[in-house]
């Protein structure tokens, strides 16, 4: 892993190193970053954060990310660890939608619906990456033309995202895309989250807080149904902090779709200009807090139902079901196909922005 720096007085611009070659022969680089009291690694395959570290209440540090050492199991075996999400970030029922008229298929990746983007989404794919610093901030560029008719989307998809690291050791993500044709765009990052460390285990004792009054319940497929259901009364009611494992296997139909959660809570703030509050994660063993702010009206709160089996992570132990959790930014599930959902549609003329930041502290 990456040897850092502990007395840095100011930011220093970030240099790539080797991490691998595709089977096509595409060198993949991975960049490390530190501020603050953050440090990260990002691979240029995917726009993965392969790792990102902060320290619990007595100052030890620890990677609270899930990820792989090795590019081979991204490229295998990975269930999005880490990665960048588009063009679609979540579910397309149907691997369809209708815009302006024309239907357009979409590469299926899951059963027969589309999910995150297609069989090859952004999270497949190799990046360009530039580092930078600005003032106090230090981060990466990550840029990418995704060409019409990609994975059955519309329009040529010219994407920007920046992710900073501020001196407060914020993680910031900045997205932004324009596009040539009328086309759909919803993206967002994935990573899995275990704030004892990612080697820690099970993230049932975790406190989750999410300002969400309802969810968007979900089908078979985990498809959404068009309704908005109160969170009042049920397991999915994390408006006050509750540990995530304290309701994860009730007999509710909605978790037993997920095999546990894996919905999208509709934020009580809506789509903002600026980033409000969309969650807050707890490890009272640690002491670390996660609070993720963002402009999206929002967040796939994914509980890591299907993590068994796969190979081993970066500290050299075997992941099991619900070792992380997600907590992903984004708009509704399957809006292109459910008009009243607040629009992911994108035309020529128009920018596609939004803003997450993720703030770290112990107490």
């Amino acid at each position: 892993m990456t040897t850092y720096n502990h007395h840095r007085t100011h930011p220093v611009e970030p240099s790539p190193q080797p991490f691998g070659r595709l089977p096509d022969g595409t060198e993949v680089h991975r960049w490390s970053l530190e501020n603050g009291s953050t440090r990260m690694t990002v691979l240029s395959y995917g726009g993965v954060v392969q790792s990102l570290e902060v320290p619990d209440r007595d100052g030890r540090y620890a990677n609270v990310s899930l990820g792989f050492a090795r590019l081979d199991d991204y490229v295998a075996s990975s269930p999005y660890f880490g990665a960048l999400i588009g063009r679609y970030g979540n579910r397309i029922a149907g691997g369809r939608f209708e815009l302006d008229g024309t239907v357009h298929h979409i590469t299926a990746a899951e059963g027969a619906h589309g999910l995150h983007g297609g069989a090859r989404g952004f999270d497949k794919r190799v990046w360009e990456v530039r580092g930078f610093t600005d003032g106090t901030d230090v981060g990466v560029v990550l840029t990418r033309t995704s060409p019409d008719g990609e994975m059955g989307f519309p329009g040529t998809l010219r994407v920007r995202v920046v992710y900073t690291l501020t001196a407060d050791g914020d993680w910031r993500i900045d997205y932004e895309a324009d596009t040539d044709r009328p086309t759909v765009v919803n993206l967002t990052s994935h990573v899995y989250w275990n704030l004892a460390g990612e080697t820690a285990g099970s993230v049932h004792d975790h406190e989750l807080t999410l300002p969400g009054s309802r969810i968007t319940p979900v089908g078979p497929g985990l498809i959404p149904t068009g309704d908005l259901a109160p969170v009042a009364g049920t397991p999915f009611d994390f408006r006050r902090p509750k540990a995530v494992g304290a309701d994860i296997d009730a007999a509710d139909p909605q978790l037993l779709h997920g095999r546990g959660y894996d919905h999208n809570w509709v934020l009580d703030k809506g789509t903002t200009d600026r980033p409000g509050h969309a969650a807050t994660l707890r490890d009272p063993g640690s002491g670390r807090v996660l609070r993720v702010a963002t402009t999206e009206p929002g967040v796939q709160f994914y509980s890591g139902n299907v993590l068994g089996g796969l190979p081993t992570g970066t500290g050299g132990r075997a992941y099991r079901d619900r070792d992380g959790l997600c907590l992903e930014t984004q708009h509704f599930p399957d809006s292109p196909n459910r008009p009243a959902f607040p629009s992911t549609v994108l035309r020529p003329g128009r920018t596609y922005r939004s803003s997450t930041v993720h703030s770290f502290t112990a107490e």
